[in-house]
Formats: structure tokens, sequence, C-alpha cells
């Protein structure tokens, strides 16, 4: 047992715990699976963002994922990732609202667990609930088209 706790305090972390990237990656992955199954279509549009916002190549955002995921299987909460991010400029945070809206409607369903964990994590960013409105409106009707 206490071999186990040794290699525990000891383990390296691939990335900084800090890492916004890590925080965002960890959150659309844990969105995309909040329905009971992450979809293809959610798997692209997860690494299409962020290769987008944080100009990372294919390799890049693969081994982000697959941390993000690691990350979001240890969690018991989302305030690791949200403290991190709640100190990022607005427009930083209203861009990880609009990723999260594009993830949920990524598969033509819009699950209400999804609904939820948007609304949570654009409270705990500091999101105002009118902003995030407007961004689910925009990414469903967007989505629609």
């Amino acid at each position: 047992m206490f071999e186990a706790i040794t290699r525990l305090f000891n383990k390296p972390e691939a990335r900084d715990s800090h890492d916004p990237k890590l925080s965002v990656a960890a959150l659309l992955v844990h969105l995309a699976a909040v329905d009971g199954q992450m979809s293809d279509a959610e798997r692209v549009i997860i690494k299409g963002a962020l290769m987008d916002h944080y100009d990372l190549d294919e390799g890049n955002v693969e081994q982000l994922v697959k941390e993000a995921a690691l990350r979001d299987a240890e969690a018991v909460d989302f305030y690791k990732f949200t403290s991190t991010l709640s100190s990022l400029e607005l427009e930083d945070r209203l861009e990880i609202i609009r990723m999260m809206w594009t993830v949920v409607f990524a598969d033509s369903k819009n699950h209400e667990l999804e609904d939820n964990m948007v609304w949570r994590v654009a409270e705990l960013i500091g999101v105002s609930s009118r902003d995030r409105t407007i961004l689910r409106q925009q990414i469903g009707k967007a989505e629609q088209a």
C-alpha cells in the first residue's frame, strides 16, 4: 500500500494541471460523453475546436485529448478545470462556452445533461446566463442551417 501511495505522489505529470488547454479539453471530452457516449462527430468537433483555438497540429491535439480523457476520468468535479479558466479574459471564456455548444450540437441531439453541464461551467467561469443563451442560440441555428 505504501508503494502505491509513493507511486501516486511521484508520478510525473505530463502537463501542468493549470494549463488552460488541458482544462478546456477535459471539459469538452466530459461534455461529449455526458449523455452516455461520445460520437465520432463530437470527437471531430473537439479536435477541430482545439486545433483552431490553440493553433495546434493534429499530433498535439491527439495527445492533448488523450491526456484530457485521463484527467477527466480522475476528476471528481469541474472545479479543478474551471478554477484555471475563470481568470481568463472574457473573450476566451466566451469562446470556451462557444466550443462547448458546438460539441453539444455536433451529434444533432441536445441532451438535458449537456445543457446542464454547459450552464454549470458557464457559471463557474463567470459567463453570464445571457451570454450563454446567446451563444446557444447562435450555435444551434448554425447547426440547423
